[in-house]
């Protein structure tokens, strides 16, 4: 099982870069990747005169070799974060659609109380067009993050933990449906 995580913040002791290494180590793919979202911002200027700059054609070329994907994605002023929006813009201009019929499943940190749940729901309208199969649950909803990890950036609490467990279950599955065809 090849798996690419997409974290949704380029800060690297970010809540959500945890939970994606959290999310990881209870799937145990076979292998792993995680993308680098650090792309030059969406310009149709800059396309039209260069084409797909390679760290986009990179990334597309990443979705579509996964076998699942999952995305850790923060909640920015109630929506997800615009690094991951200029990543979905970039990667909708490449030629086929790397995202059809991946699955993926998607986690959130946040500090407010509801873990990222407006950001969450903003992603998952944002990824119809791409026509994935997001694993629809059970939903993992980091909330006041900055009270939920340990020192060695382990996720504490039972409850979340379950919840991560349950979602990549459901992943496995996802992606083993996939591979059957």
């Amino acid at each position: 099982m090849n798996i690419l995580g997409i974290c949704g913040s380029l800060r690297k002791g970010s809540f959500n870069r945890k939970l994606l290494r959290e999310a990881v180590a209870v799937l145990a793919p076979d292998s792993f990747a995680e993308a680098d979202l650090r792309l030059p911002l969406y310009d149709g200027d800059l396309e039209a005169a260069e084409g797909i700059p390679p760290e986009v054609q990179a990334l597309a070329d990443a979705i579509r070799a996964a076998d699942g994907i999952i995305i850790a994605s923060p909640e920015y002023n109630k929506a997800y974060s615009g690094v991951l929006k200029n990543a979905l813009d970039w990667v909708s201009r490449v030629k086929g659609n790397p995202w059809e019929d991946k699955p993926v499943a998607i986690v959130s940190a946040a500090a407010g109380r509801e873990g990222g749940a407006r950001g969450q729901f903003a992603l998952r309208l944002a990824l119809a067009p791409f026509r994935v199969r997001i694993v629809p649950g059970p939903e993992v909803l980091v909330a006041q993050a900055a009270d939920q990890f340990d020192e060695e950036g382990r996720l504490v609490p039972e409850s979340y933990r379950k919840a991560l467990e349950g979602l990549m279950t459901a992943l496995r599955r996802e992606i083993a449906r996939s591979a059957a065809g």
